[in-house]
């Protein structure tokens, strides 16, 4: 797997989202030491929906809202998914840019 033909700024973060590709996501996944399986990629459609729709990065709170009702998860199941974070790993998973200001939620 390879990054070619991604631009990604000095933190790692896709410049442009719309470049996304899941590729991109299992490729940057194993840069940070993590198997993506179904509950990650559940994680990710989310986030990549949530921002096509409101054109901004979705706050943690709304993921794990989402995975909640989805699959009955308590709220710490998406810092157990992404251990570094959710900016740091999630957000980089998905493509997404950098959010200016952050709750952890």
């Amino acid at each position: 797997m390879s990054l070619i033909g991604y631009t990604r700024d000095d933190e790692g973060y896709l410049v442009e989202p719309e470049d996304w590709t899941p590729e991109f996501a299992r490729t940057v996944a194993v840069e940070l030491g993590i198997e993506l399986g179904p509950e990650h990629w559940d994680a990710i459609e989310f986030m990549r929906s949530y921002q096509e729709q409101h054109l901004v990065t979705p706050d943690v709170r709304y993921v794990t809202r989402h995975m909640s009702k989805k699959n009955g998860t308590g709220r710490n199941r998406i810092f157990e998914l992404f251990p570094y974070g959710y900016v740091e790993q999630a957000c980089k998973i998905a493509g997404m840019k950098r959010p200016r200001a952050w709750s952890t939620g």
